[in-house]
């Protein structure tokens, strides 16, 4: 396969030897990046531990993470078995090997393959009047005064960083809930906005300090209206009580959904970020990983003066893939809609598809997509992000379902690590 061709857009494939483990079971690739062209056939071998037993062994393989292209049974009790699928058009597979253990429990491991990521499609279009929704929700927070407000706390292990708790007005009455920290010394500086992954839970000052160490202005914001800094009854209360199944939460109308506060609270707040005296005026960079994927790639696509955006295993994709048979990715608005009216909410989740933002991003992008991730498909972030035009960096992670395993997303973080962010910083990034 021949992936030199979109060299020229910065997408780059991180190879490497791919192994799906589980003490007892193992799935190998025999192409360990996982990457085909149509009309080629992918193989996976499955082993079984010596001396293991097992019993029934079934697979399925889901095109687009969705739909079940072949199942069946597997005796491995004698010999490996290798199975392998065809592709007909771009996209991607998801191969699971469920099996029961001699205590009886059922366990699974998955592999994964992808053909043409390049030239998947989204499977609907965006709305009309996708922009002007969002321009006039941007006008109408504008008319809102920020009324923001710092605490300082001093920090006995950091007394080089100034660290504050801050509160922002935002729409509806509602506020951003956030922790900021900067170097002490130096005047102008860039800054990092870091947004979080989905849950409900505390901030933690490492998560700012480590990185106004480095020399950032660091505003890291909760994805709630809530303190950051409660005990952790506090947030299982809320988790279980007001903010169960939070995404569901009035997404029948684009005008009330519980997105449109949070969208609109990483656009203030990078907004912020740009109207303080100690910001560069260059340098506005965003970051999370899964929601927090989700809302940089947004906040990418809403507010100009973001320079960069990173985003690993992003959420908020394709929301209407399940229509052509592609599974969408967390929060899964197209099968949220217990006692709702399903109409609706499909159509409001078109305004909040992430892929709908993405042809107004104008800044570079770090992107890392887990091959085996059932949360968030990997072939709907490549069909979102193949309307971009700006200059992109798209990691394929071979190993990674949606949480890192064994280092499964290194290569992701070794990558913002030491390219991106201090290039960014030091004002000597290039894709070139």
């Amino acid at each position: 396969m021949n992936i030199s061709k979109k060299k020229c857009l910065g997408v780059l494939f991180l190879l490497g030897s791919f192994y799906s483990l589980h003490a007892q079971l193992t799935i190998t690739p025999t192409q360990p990046a996982g990457i085909f062209s149509v009309g080629e056939t992918a193989r996976w071998d499955i082993v079984l531990e010596k001396g293991v037993t097992v019993d029934s062994v079934r697979y399925t393989i889901k095109n687009g993470g969705l739909r079940i292209e072949d199942e069946g049974m597997l005796d491995l009790q004698k010999n490996a078995v290798q199975l392998q699928y065809q592709f007909k058009k771009p996209g991607a597979v998801l191969l699971e090997v469920k099996w029961k253990t001699a205590e009886n429990e059922w366990q699974s491991t998955v592999g994964g393959a992808i053909a043409d990521p390049e030239n998947i499609s989204l499977s609907a279009k965006k709305p009309a009047d996708f922009d002007a929704f969002w321009e006039q929700k941007i006008k109408e927070l504008s008319t809102i005064d920020k009324q923001t407000q710092l605490r300082r706390i001093l920090l006995e292990d950091a007394k080089d960083i100034e660290y504050y708790h801050t509160k922002i007005r935002s729409i509806n009455q509602s506020h951003i809930r956030g922790q900021l920290a900067k170097p002490a010394k130096g005047d102008t500086l860039p800054a990092l906005l870091i947004v979080q992954w989905a849950g409900v839970y505390p901030l933690q000052p490492a998560w700012v300090i480590d990185k106004a160490k480095e020399g950032w202005l660091v505003l890291n914001i909760n994805a709630h209206d809530l303190p950051i800094d409660r005990e952790q009854d506090f947030y299982k209360a809320k988790q279980e009580g007001a903010l169960n199944n939070y995404p569901a939460i009035k997404n029948e109308d684009r005008n009330k959904s519980y997105f449109l506060r949070m969208y609109l609270s990483c656009y203030r707040a990078a907004q912020y970020l740009t109207e303080r005296t100690d910001w560069d005026g260059e340098t506005l960079v965003v970051m999370g990983a899964s929601q927090g994927g989700l809302q940089s790639l947004v906040t990418a696509g809403l507010h100009p003066k973001i320079s960069a955006a990173l985003a690993l295993v992003p959420a908020g994709f394709d929301t209407m893939g399940p229509t052509i048979g592609r599974k969408d990715g967390w929060p899964n608005w197209y099968t949220n809609t217990k006692n709702k009216d399903v109409a609706k909410v499909h159509e409001t989740s078109r305004y909040f598809d992430v892929a709908n933002f993405i042809p107004s991003i104008k800044c570079p992008v770090l992107v890392g997509i887990g091959l085996l991730d059932a949360t968030c498909p990997p072939e709907g972030i490549y069909a979102g992000l193949n309307q971009l035009k700006a200059s992109k960096e798209l990691i394929l992670l071979p190993k990674s379902e949606h949480q890192s395993k064994e280092g499964s997303q290194d290569a992701y973080h070794q990558r913002v690590d030491s390219y991106w962010l201090p290039r960014l910083k030091n004002r000597t990034f290039s894709l070139k």
